[in-house]
């Protein structure tokens, strides 16, 4: 993804990262030391879910679709109250163990209890641990709950990846604790991912001030000031502060033409975007197109089994290619690659296959791969059968 393909191509590498890049003949003139032949593959980067709950592998084909976002929010919330620490922690395990097979190698993942961080040994995968934040029925400070939800990271610097701060949406999380998430986020040169705009509930929560979701929220005493004024969801977000390049925004997909109008002239942050798990809510279409060409960078998640059937982005991406067709393969496994490298502020290390690069790579026996490669990469439907991350070696299962 730092170039055209390379026919007959390899790539050296000495520790954690890639020292040498080209036609293979060239690169073993150039470099000494043992090789692997991997036969007629192609040799990509690995690739980069830049959304999801590991937390939630556990609940895959749980939770049927309900009649309102509202309903399924009470689902979940009946359902992790049933599980136990070691529940989240073995669903963990199996969502690393899932995205692996898949062919991912680094994850966005928003930890609803990052006291679990403390029983775990280092990930198998790079992973970007994000704190989730909620107030709604919380009593102690805002303060307080993000000074303790940070305070998990600590001693786990050398784990692979980074730590972030996610205020879960505008709608769980009040205009103090995102904002003390923003100024934390700041201070520790980590970076914030929230939800929004994400359902036609949540629109007709903030803009209309009722709705399945409104009352949801007021029952359980969530201050309801904020709605009904006749505001976007994105529009009560960015009244509340400044949502900048920092900022991982996932899903954004009910927007008014007003956002549009003050999407182009504010800010730029990144957007995740999370096909099946819209599809499966039967959320808007997102727009793609319009959300590129202002200037976004967009990049793609799975979001939780709790609303997919699987953790594979080679699905995601056969998503997006049935939703925009416009779009061309490579487009698409950029998306899945430097655009979510871009998003971790991880562009120069991650997402490519250029000398300095972290070594983090996949491979694919696809048959016949020239001309039309990045078509038969995005279609891969199999388990990935080799993984290269941080330099070490993966075994990736076959089976499903």
């Amino acid at each position: 993804m730092d170039g055209p393909p390379i026919d007959d191509g390899a790539v050296a590498v000495v520790d954690d990262q890639i020292a040498d890049v080209g036609r293979s003949d060239e690169v073993r003139t150039r470099q000494r030391g043992a090789v692997t032949d991997l036969g007629d593959v192609a040799l990509l980067p690995g690739l980069i879910n830049a959304h999801c709950h590991l937390d939630f592998t556990s609940l895959r084909g749980v939770i049927a679709p309900q009649r309102s976002f509202a309903d399924w929010i009470r689902q979940i919330n009946g359902l992790r109250r049933d599980l136990s620490e070691e529940d989240f922690l073995a669903s963990i395990a199996s969502g690393f163990a899932e995205a692996q097979r898949w062919g991912t190698t680094t994850i966005a993942n928003i930890e609803s209890m990052p006291a679990l961080l403390q029983k775990m040994a280092p990930p198998p995968l790079r992973t970007w641990w994000f704190a989730e934040l909620i107030d709604v029925r919380r009593t102690e400070p805002a303060e307080k709950m993000v000074e303790e939800a940070l305070s998990f990271f600590q001693g786990k610097e050398n784990w692979p990846g980074g730590f972030g701060v996610s205020p879960h949406a505008p709608y769980t999380a009040s205009p103090e604790l995102s904002r003390l998430a923003a100024v934390s986020a700041a201070q520790r040169d980590m970076l914030l991912t929230m939800h929004l705009a994400e359902a036609e509930e949540e629109m007709e929560m903030f803009r209309a001030g009722g709705g399945p979701l409104f009352d949801l929220l007021q029952s359980l005493g969530r201050s309801m000031d904020d709605c009904g004024r006749g505001k976007t969801p994105l529009a009560a977000m960015l009244d509340r502060q400044t949502i900048d390049e920092r900022w991982i925004v996932v899903h954004l997909n009910e927007l008014a033409e007003e956002d549009f109008a003050r999407l182009a002239g504010g800010p730029r942050f990144h957007i995740a975007h999370c096909p099946r798990s819209s599809r499966y809510f039967q959320h808007r279409p997102f727009e793609l197109r319009r959300l590129r060409d202002l200037g976004f960078n967009i990049c793609l998640g799975t979001d939780s089994l709790a609303s997919n059937s699987s953790l594979s982005l080679f699905s995601e991406m056969q998503a997006v290619r049935e939703a925009h067709p416009w779009l061309s393969p490579q487009e698409i496994l950029e998306i899945a690659t430097v655009n979510g490298a871009r998003a971790l502020h991880q562009e120069q290390i991650l997402g490519k296959i250029r000398v300095g690069a972290q070594a983090d790579l996949i491979a694919l026996p696809i048959e016949n791969g020239r001309g039309d490669a990045y078509e038969k990469i995005i279609a891969w439907s199999d388990a990935v059968p080799w993984m290269l991350v941080a330099g070490c070696a993966k075994s990736c299962s076959r089976g499903r």
